[in-house]
């Protein structure tokens, strides 16, 4: 949680000539308050694990003041993790996440796990955005905010379709 609050409100450093569909890169290393009874990592830190990758990727697009500056900001409207492997104390392991497109009520995005090469978990995720009179923002509004101009979103592949249906955060 501390990770997560100084990515906020401290954001690293954009990364010059980042695309909205660029993937971003969270290097982290599994902490002691990380673990469960069963000393590996608990499954709901892997969804704090996914908040910080999301809060990274904004900071490398030079979002976060951007979004600020209008009153706007993220929550996650569903998400889904499959877990293949586990994860133990002091491992070290990325979190990668990329925007998988939009259409009129969300963004898409898919956020990797991996230590050594290998596959731990994927999350899908749908976020919305908000404006501080909680009035939603359309994505694509969000999406020329950063980028500085209008773009159209990539076709969502067949299973992300699939699956925003089944948890209803589909455009209607």
């Amino acid at each position: 949680m501390i990770q997560l609050t100084l990515a906020t409100l401290r954001p690293r450093r954009a990364v010059p000539g980042r695309d909205v569909l660029d993937a971003s890169v969270t290097h982290l290393r599994v902490r002691p308050g990380d673990l469960d009874l069963y000393r590996h990592v608990n499954n709901g830190v892997y969804l704090q694990y996914m908040d910080l990758g999301r809060s990274n990727y904004l900071a490398d697009l030079g979002a976060f003041g951007r979004l600020s500056d209008r009153g706007w900001y993220p929550v996650v409207a569903a998400s889904t993790v499959k877990y293949r492997r586990s994860l133990t104390l002091g491992q070290r392991f990325t979190v990668t996440t990329r925007v998988l497109g939009w259409d009129e009520r969300v963004v898409y995005l898919e956020q990797l796990v991996d230590r050594d090469g290998q596959h731990v978990a994927r999350g899908w995720v749908a976020g919305r955005f908000l404006s501080r009179a909680g009035d939603r923002i359309a994505p694509a509004d969000v999406v020329t905010a950063i980028a500085d101009e209008p773009r159209l979103s990539p076709q969502l592949p067949d299973d992300v379709t699939a699956w925003a249906r089944a948890v209803d955060v589909a455009h209607r």
